[in-house]
């Protein structure tokens, strides 16, 4: 039953059979001592993408992606690791290729926008009150290959001018 809920996708976030085989040789190998590894990194990998496409809570995930606190600690390493970044930069290369595109783009578009729910995430606070800064934000800098691939994403307060953000 096992193999059968693998070669199906749940969701529309879960990797096809052709990408989880590109990435992975990305991860971690088991350790040679200790007790032997038992997570299932696609599905851990599979978990992430449904809480970024879905803006679930942790704790909210679905209970076939493992228990979250399991998944939200393979998060976490993974992303010390930088895996994330590592996992978006082949299939960056694999999609432009794919399109006849050299591997590494030339050229860029960069646009920043102020968006006043950054100020949450960057944990913007006023210091005289204790409360979240109100009217104050940050603004999100993107950048995106001439096909519109996402390239880079970054987030700053509204203090830093474009030409820094970027």
């Amino acid at each position: 039953m096992a193999q059968i809920a693998k070669k199906t996708k749940r969701y529309q976030s879960d990797l096809t059979d052709e990408e989880w085989e590109q990435f992975a040789p990305l991860m971690p190998k088991p350790g040679r001592r200790g007790r032997p590894r038992e997570v299932d990194f696609w599905e851990v990998i599979n978990a992430v993408r449904y809480l970024v496409r879905s803006g679930c809570d942790w704790r909210m995930l679905p209970i076939h992606f493992g228990p979250w606190q399991t998944v939200y600690g393979w998060f976490r390493e993974l992303a010390r690791r930088f895996l994330f970044q590592t996992i978006h930069d082949v299939a960056l290369i694999l999609d432009r290729e794919r399109a006849g595109r050299e591997a590494s783009p030339s050229a860029a578009v960069i646009a920043s926008k102020p968006e006043r729910t950054l100020a949450r995430l960057l944990g913007e606070r006023n210091k005289e009150t204790d409360q979240r800064a109100e009217g104050q934000g940050g603004k999100r800098h993107i950048a995106v290959d001439t096909d519109g691939r996402l390239l880079m994403v970054n987030l700053t307060t509204t203090d830093i001018s474009d030409s820094v953000g970027a």
